[in-house]
């Protein structure tokens, strides 16, 4: 069970708790922490338990400036396990995909969380995508994808019976799992090693103190200070910030340049009515076109028993915003500013416009659905829930496909570590990303 704090029993402990789950009881914080990790997201989970595990001996705390943890991308996402196929053989997103499924898997099988190895099929509709296929076979063959394998028509039916295509390849070993369990679980463990979990901490500035905090006789061991919006102080020896959506922002707090810069791309999903839920046995996908920078929508089966079918993928108006009019117009003013999307865009134009039409008129998302499950048709489908992707930047309009770290300047560069960027499938690599991510920690502070 999790013992969670708020910022305000943060100030006077002995306060009404929040509850983030039934019978969660508080425990005393101290004033200072060897280690804080900024974020409570998937990767902020995992990584914050993998260091506790680690190092037993120090004290950590975790600060999340939401009610709840894993609220954002940890939660609202598509819930499948993802095999390794797609990513570059020898690259550390393949590395860290093919193991992460591995650990993700077996921690679920350890910590009794239900999960489900339905498998996906990636499904090719027309003969010009056939070489495509076939590359993206040898590519997973070498990123050391378990039991992949490419099936014909006959094939298809046998596993997926109202899918249509020419050949698919074949990936047994992708599963789905309610990834936002995954994540409170993580900070379960967190908690029961003895870390600190703090919410409704909103994190505004990080940096240097010049004076011991008051009533300690500890000195200046703890010269980090991370302060929030309603002006409440922790004191550290050194912080790391796994920031997801604002990763940029945080990272500026102590002096980093915003780039690569993130840019929230929402995705909305629609879902089948239950009554057509017999279509869809595992997850179906398009094979990806490389001239556009996202996947296609696809049929994923979720742990509930629903199937969603998407998603689009169109410019979020605010980095939290997972309704069509949620609106920030600070979030909106930076994303329009920034000469990295300009080009994006006018390089993905014709993409863009159809996207954005297919997210209005949704018998149009439906069309292309209808590629891969004929019998499928508009009165079968509803409008669904949506995500918001963190999608890095750079100043020329590419995708950053690659974890990026950063520090900051000055003094509290050599104590501070922001992972600025952790690329999908960011849940299913998350724990082979905290292994990574804790790694990099010890490197560069003295623990």
């Amino acid at each position: 069970m999790f013992r969670i704090l708020s910022d305000a029993s943060f100030k006077a402990v002995g306060a009404a708790q929040p509850k983030l789950l039934k019978d969660i009881t508080s425990r005393q914080l101290h004033s200072a922490y060897d280690v804080a990790v900024v974020g409570a997201g998937i990767v902020g989970l995992a990584t914050a338990r993998e260091l506790i595990l680690r190092h037993p001996s120090l004290s950590f705390i975790l600060l999340e400036k939401e009610k709840e943890l894993a609220a954002h991308q940890s939660g609202h996402n598509s819930g499948v396990i993802h095999s390794g196929i797609y990513y570059t053989p020898g690259s550390l997103k393949a590395r860290l995909c093919v193991r992460g499924a591995t650990l993700a898997y077996e921690y679920c099988e350890k910590k009794g969380l239900p999960y489900n190895r339905c498998g996906k099929l990636i499904v090719a509709v027309e003969q010009e995508e056939i070489p495509r296929l076939k590359a993206l076979y040898e590519r997973g063959l070498k990123n050391n994808v378990r039991d992949l394998s490419v099936v014909d028509a006959k094939g298809i039916r046998e596993r997926e019976p109202y899918c249509r295509g020419i050949m698919a390849l074949d990936s047994p070993y992708t599963g789905i799992v309610d990834w936002r369990m995954v994540a409170l679980r993580y900070g379960t463990d967190f908690e029961e090693a003895g870390g600190a979990v703090v919410t409704e901490y909103e994190v505004n500035d990080i940096s240097m103190v010049k004076e011991s905090p008051a009533g300690s006789t500890e000195g200046m061991n703890y010269p980090i200070a991370i302060r929030d919006t309603k002006g409440n102080e922790v004191r550290c020896r050194y912080v790391l910030t796994c920031g997801g959506l604002y990763s940029d922002r945080l990272s500026q707090i102590s002096g980093c340049s915003r780039e690569p810069r993130i840019v929230p791309f929402r995705g909305d999903y629609l879902v089948l009515k239950p009554e057509k839920h017999y279509l869809v046995k595992g997850n179906i996908y398009p094979v990806p076109d490389p001239r556009f920078p996202f996947l296609g929508v696809h049929f994923t089966p979720r742990m509930d028993g629903s199937v969603w079918l998407g998603p689009n993928a169109v410019l979020a108006f605010k980095r939290e915003g997972y309704k069509v009019y949620d609106f920030n117009v600070r979030d909106f003013a930076d994303a329009l500013s920034f000469r990295g999307l300009q080009k994006l865009v006018m390089r993905n134009i014709t993409y863009g416009i159809g996207e954005m039409y297919r997210g209005v008129f949704i018998g149009a998302q439906v069309k292309i659905l209808q590629k891969y499950i004929p019998e499928l048709s508009l009165s079968d489908v509803l409008r669904g829930p949506a995500g918001v992707r963190a999608q890095a930047l750079d100043r020329d309009g590419n995708l950053v496909d690659d974890f990026v770290f950063d520090g900051g300047v000055g003094d509290v560069g050599s104590r501070v570590l922001h992972v600025r960027n952790a690329p999908s499938p960011a849940a299913t690599s998350s724990l082979a990303i905290a292994e990574m991510v804790a790694d990099e920690v010890e490197s560069r502070f003295s623990l």
